[in-house]
């Protein structure tokens, strides 16, 4: 077949826009998504599309993660998630993120081993930190942070690949230690330095409070490492688009997780258990969820993606019952989680609706489990996410192609206006 008989077979679809009659190709993905490719609309008609919060638009093509949300489908480089945190760790599901497969024996230590020997601040950031108040919140000060170590990254210049390797190295050895720092100081305490004998989860464990409980932290990382094109994926690869460094990408990434809506929502699970013991129970609570005159939120159901059960929750609730066996924890918030649960799950409110339990719902409550302050669920979000950020990253840079990010408006705002001078305005 020639290479004109084999355009010619490709799909297409064609769209009538005025008078024009477009022909336009679709672009079919391994899984068999479709998508049109619209990018000759605006010079051929005019016309730009209009989809506000980009709920039907494709921004990329990206073989990192998969996501069937009606079949409750995760996959890394087609790897099951179910596998991953079965078998895998948090460094090797990283590695495989960024470079697109397994490494061997000889690749992961190598790997590991960078990252143990790059987990020092130094004294100028530190300086940094110390001028934060105790109580600031952990997001504020992992993201300047960041930036502040920006200027050691310098600029990627012609070449934003260049130096990938070590700066993604860099990048996941210090964000642990901020995040430890930042948990020690706001509580008063010593610093303790990072030990580089250690693994990454346990050596985090052991800046944090020098315990450990590396299984339920290891797989909740692997959980939040990637998850396609999400708000601050989105805002990580589109500040690479303009070439900033590395560190700055990430922690744009790192400001846009922040949000309440994206990264906090594990916080707001524990804030509404909270709200249920002062208020009167689960049964009260679940009440006024159904009530639609009540402005009661149930958080931690349902997702934006998955309209079936959130795979990592399956993973993640196991781990979360085993934890609290193993750890004997009873407290009133945990106990009203597992109320809750057994009441979403048999309510056919819930179920019709398809309100299941997600990830944030149960690492909420493993981190609280784990003695970790709910302020600092975010940014314990933010370690797990970062090999997804840097994956993309690394995947747009290597587009031959790419372009600097751009997006379209519909300009709604006045016409023409006068100019009245200062002095004669009311």
């Amino acid at each position: 077949m020639t290479t004109d008989e084999k355009d010619s077979a490709k799909e297409t679809v064609k769209l009538i826009i005025g008078t024009s009659t477009l022909e336009l190709p679709v672009i079919t993905g391994t899984e068999n998504e479709k998508g049109i490719d619209i990018g000759v609309i605006r010079t051929k008609t005019g016309f730009i599309t209009l989809d506000p919060a980009y709920m039907n638009t494709g921004a990329c093509l990206s073989n990192i993660t998969f996501i069937d949300g009606d079949k409750g489908i995760l996959r890394y480089r087609g790897i099951p998630i179910e596998t991953l945190s079965a078998h895998s760790n948090f460094l090797e599901t990283s590695f495989l993120l960024m470079f697109g497969k397994l490494p061997t024996q000889p690749e992961l230590t190598h790997f590991s081993n960078d990252i143990a020997n790059n987990c020092e601040i130094d004294g100028q950031s530190l300086a940094i930190f110390k001028g934060f108040d105790a109580t600031a919140h952990p997001m504020s000060v992992l993201g300047t942070l960041l930036f502040s170590l920006a200027s050691e990254f310098g600029n990627d210049g012609g070449d934003p690949r260049a130096t990938f390797y070590d700066d993604a190295v860099r990048i996941m050895a210090k964000i642990p230690t901020i995040i430890a720092a930042t948990y020690r100081y706001s509580k008063g305490l010593d610093f303790i330095s990072p030990n580089p004998k250690l693994g990454y989860c346990e050596r985090f464990l052991n800046m944090l409070t020098g315990e450990e409980n590396i299984k339920a932290l290891e797989l909740l990382l692997i959980l939040h490492a990637d998850h396609e094109q999400n708000c601050s994926t989105s805002t990580v690869r589109m500040a690479r688009s303009s070439r900033a460094n590395l560190v700055s990408c990430i922690a744009a990434g790192v400001a846009a997780l922040w949000g309440k809506r994206h990264g906090g929502a594990n916080q707001e699970v524990i804030e509404m258990l909270e709200l249920i013991e002062k208020e009167g129970g689960v049964e009260n609570f679940v009440t006024k969820v159904k009530d639609k005159t009540s402005k009661t939120l149930l958080m931690g159901f349902g997702h934006r993606v998955y309209k079936n059960y959130d795979p990592r929750a399956t993973i993640i609730k196991r781990a979360c019952d085993a934890l609290l066996k193993k750890m004997n924890i009873s407290n009133n918030l945990l106990d009203l989680a597992r109320e809750l649960e057994i009441i979403a799950l048999s309510d056919p409110y819930f179920i019709e609706r398809k309100l299941y339990p997600n990830v944030d719902f149960y690492s909420g409550i493993v981190y609280k489990a784990l003695g970790i302050p709910d302020t600092f669920f975010t940014a314990m979000f933010a370690m797990g996410r970062a090999p997804g950020w840097l994956a993309h990253s690394k995947e747009f840079s290597e587009e031959p192609n790419n372009k600097i990010s751009r997006p379209r408006q519909i300009y709604t705002g006045p016409s023409v206006s006068p100019y009245t001078p200062i002095d004669k305005r009311t």
